[in-house]
């Protein structure tokens, strides 16, 4: 076996690794040194052993009872991009999404400017089709990189996904991870990209809470309407329980001011909301986040 090069820590305390700062301790917790270190560590796990893998936690939730598997934390260590000689855009999952944004408007190549907007890792973006601003991450992805359960890197194509809203899923593999992913842009303007990024986050900075512990938008929107719009229909802006508040800013977010907040008064709060629109509207608003582990 290759020598392993990265880090392996046990009971991880996970308030500083998810944007909601707060939540229970991760059994073991890896930060690998590349790819290939990855790669080799995926080896030497059980293959029944509970995995997943974290980028800027940003939109995961972990119980105060903590996470009873394996971590793996991919930011700052699965980061390459570069453009291929193809002029696809190869960028691995641990890649910031606003990083890719960038990168692409500095090789002017346009239709990653909204990639600005998630606050979140390509791995992220890829798994759950994250968009936002008319854009959506497999509108631009030509092949996918997959890392196997025995280490193994699979090239996808895109047909052999489930696409749809906020959801993306293998259609006959389980046991895979997104390494990273080819991103088949339009040669254009890198000037008004760049300006268009920066728009982009303007608006972000303006509309959302973003100086205040959040995992950014906590439910899907239903069809033909938005969560926001029926969350403060409901009445519930800055609703509260126990630390936990729904944003008087932005109603589809619940902030965790000075992460006082227990990740069970987050969860709370959530089924609050759901509790209520679904009771007023007779609409079931679908969690984006994702939540794990065992209650305390």
């Amino acid at each position: 076996m290759a020598e392993l090069r990265g880090r392996l820590v046990e009971n991880e305390p996970m308030a500083g690794h998810v944007s909601w700062r707060t939540g229970g301790p991760v059994a073991r917790a890896y930060f690998p040194a590349d790819l290939a270190d990855l790669a080799e560590f995926l080896t030497r796990l059980r293959p029944d052993e509970p995995l997943l893998c974290v980028g800027l936690g940003s939109n995961l939730l972990v119980r105060d009872g903590g996470f009873d598997g394996t971590m793996v934390f991919t930011h700052g260590a699965l980061n390459v991009q570069r453009q291929e000689t193809n002029g696809t855009l190869y960028v691995e999952a641990g890649v910031a999404s606003p990083k890719v944004a960038r990168y692409a408007a500095s090789l002017n190549l346009v239709g990653a400017e909204f990639l600005a907007g998630i606050p979140g890792t390509m791995g992220g973006a890829l798994a759950m089709n994250a968009g936002c601003h008319g854009g959506e991450t497999w509108q631009c992805v030509d092949r996918a990189l997959m890392l196997t359960r025995r280490g193994a890197l699979v090239e996808r194509q895109p047909e052999e996904f489930s696409i749809g809203y906020r959801h993306v899923g293998l259609k006959r593999a389980t046991d895979e991870i997104f390494a990273g992913a080819w991103l088949r842009l339009t040669s254009g303007d890198g000037a008004a990209a760049r300006a268009r990024i920066a728009e982009l986050l303007d608006k972000r900075m303006a509309s959302q809470p973003l100086d205040l512990p959040n995992a950014g938008s906590v439910f899907r929107n239903p069809p033909g309407d938005h969560a926001a719009r029926l969350i403060e229909a409901a009445g519930l802006k800055g609703e509260e329980i126990d630390g936990a508040r729904v944003s008087e800013k932005h109603s589809n977010f619940i902030v965790n001011p000075g992460g006082k907040a227990s990740a069970a008064a987050i969860e709370r709060l959530i089924g609050r909301v759901q509790a209520e629109v679904r009771q007023r509207f007779g609409v079931e608003l679908m969690r984006e986040v994702r939540i794990v582990g065992e209650a305390a």
